[in-house]
């Protein structure tokens, strides 16, 4: 992998500099230093190194990985705490008591193994909005003013919305699963559902959606707190951001359980006594339709929670603690 970086790193590195070189933009346009192409090289690299010696990735997920966490980097140093902040806490959520979530989880793994098609569906979101954000702004920490530069603003906050929602649908699915006393409730019709049904909500799982958020958004506020473009005392105030990721997390995760209600299957296998998304002879059917696997419901709530949380941020956030 290392001899892939390099070789990546080479012509990446030596486009950007050239580019750099030889146009200049009038709108304000940032081109990426040197020292940001090497780290969104090496940075992404070590954190897929770590992904696979702890289990967290498997090979396709470490690659994928590699593409997302470079766009994040390159694009803002903020996007890629961001994503380290999920990447990590995530993988701690999942490891958590996992001995009584293979009992409840079908195709479980150990520690996770996310292969490419969850990196995507998780990070696909944002490293696409960072490719926006790239050709609007260029490769900058900027801070959060929807008055006097609302483009940037309403990209970081759809990149900061994304992640934390996947972050706060982790965190809700991996703790949610093994905390606290009773059964979970459908979302869609507060019935008593097993543990482990798409669309299950709880007590702890709600708040455990919000905390995730919130640690991505704490991730991006403590770095832009320290790399920031202007002083922050001559900003509006920036640590509504670790509200809005939490934000993020909890409206992420409700809209997750909603889709997966509905447009996901759940059942329960009396043959491998626990819960299924495949119907079957031997399968009861608990809730949702077969229309979409789990991946699929994760992208899709990525997206809408990044559409709709910077008008929120910039109508209501903002303005209220401006």
């Amino acid at each position: 992998m290392l001899a892939l970086a390099l070789l990546v790193l080479i012509p990446v590195t030596s486009l950007f500099w050239l580019s750099s070189w030889l146009f200049e933009s009038g709108r304000g346009f940032y081109f990426p230093e040197p020292w940001r192409c090497l780290m969104a090289v090496f940075a992404p690299f070590y954190m897929a190194v770590y992904g696979l010696r702890k289990k967290s990735l498997c090979l396709s997920g470490a690659l994928a990985g590699l593409l997302v966490g470079f766009l994040l980097t390159l694009s803002s140093l903020c996007f890629f705490s961001a994503l380290l902040a999920f990447f990590i806490s995530g993988s701690k959520a999942t490891k958590f008591r996992s001995h009584l979530k293979r009992k409840l989880e079908d195709n479980y793994k150990e520690g996770g193994q996310r292969d490419w098609k969850q990196v995507m569906c998780n990070g696909g979101v944002a490293a696409w909005l960072a490719v926006l954000y790239l050709m609007e702004v260029g490769c900058v920490e900027l801070h959060i003013d929807f008055s006097r530069h609302y483009e940037p603003s309403w990209f970081a906050m759809a990149i900061l919305a994304s992640l934390a929602c996947c972050c706060g649908d982790t965190f809700a699915s991996e703790f949610g699963s093994v905390l606290g006393a009773g059964s979970p409730r459908l979302i869609t019709s507060l019935r008593a559902v097993p543990r482990g049904t798409n669309g299950g909500v709880s007590v702890m799982g709600t708040i455990a959606s919000a905390v995730g958020g919130l640690v991505v958004g704490l991730g991006y506020y403590v770095t832009l707190r320290l790399v920031a473009d202007v002083p922050l005392h001559r900003t509006p105030p920036q640590w509504p951001l670790i509200l809005t990721g939490a934000l993020a997390g909890l409206m992420g995760s409700v809209i997750d359980s909603l889709i997966g209600a509905t447009c996901q299957y759940s059942g329960y296998s009396h043959t491998e006594d626990k819960i299924v998304e495949v119907p079957g002879s031997d399968v009861k059917h608990i809730s949702g339709v077969a229309l979409l696997d789990n991946h699929s419901v994760n992208l899709l709530s990525s997206l809408l929670t990044a559409i709709l949380i910077p008008p929120i941020a910039s109508s209501v956030l903002w303005p209220l603690f401006a």
